[in-house]
């Protein structure tokens, strides 16, 4: 029942986003040439690998300027994260620091790929390199939000984003899935501020 009322929320969003959708459509490309979608292969629940969607942030072709900012890397194991990726587009850096990038995998939650909340769905190569003691986190739906991103999501350790995938996932629940869309709701509204005030 949860997962229906996750889909029927995610249609909702969908449509009450649409008018951002157009607007980023003609935004991005001319911001940075290429499509306004990027598409991954990731892995869900079962290790399943399935296409991503986001805005796209990055300049086209980012994946393969990647070897060239290693060095940049602020994530202690075997991902790939920095919060100032000199990668980022100008519209693209909005998006990523307010989340709002995020927003196309409403329709993923519409395929069943994704829920609202679960651990993050990574890219196939970094998903591979998960230790053992983490394949837990492969056991649920991921999700566009996560305890990770509440709880300081780039301030953290890989270890301990990992060990919060797997609070996560011991102790799900509709209420813990309410309270992490609530702060995750606050954080793109405190991310939205600082972009306009910053």
């Amino acid at each position: 029942m949860w997962f229906f009322i996750q889909k029927l929320l995610a249609l909702f969003l969908l449509i009450l986003s649409f008018p951002l959708w157009l607007l980023l459509a003609i935004l991005i490309p001319i911001d940075s040439k290429g499509r306004f979608l990027f598409k991954q292969k990731r892995w869900g629940r079962k290790r399943k690998s399935f296409i991503v969607y986001k805005f796209r942030t990055m300049a086209e072709g980012a994946e393969k300027l990647k070897k060239r900012y290693v060095h940049l890397n602020e994530a202690d194991g075997p991902v790939f994260k920095i919060w100032e990726d000199p990668r980022y587009t100008k519209v693209g850096k909005i998006l990523a620091h307010t989340g709002l990038d995020e927003l196309p995998q409403l329709v993923n939650i519409l395929k069943g790929e994704m829920a609202f909340v679960g651990p993050r769905p990574l890219p196939v190569k970094e998903a591979q390199s998960i230790p053992k003691k983490y394949q837990a986190r492969f056991s649920v739906q991921p999700g566009i939000t996560s305890l990770w991103i509440v709880k300081g999501a780039h301030n953290l350790s890989f270890s301990k984003w990992m060990q919060l995938d797997m609070n996560y996932v011991k102790n799900r629940s509709v209420f813990l899935d309410l309270t992490i869309m609530w702060q995750t709701f606050l954080l793109i509204i405190r991310g939205i501020v600082s972009q306009i005030t910053g």
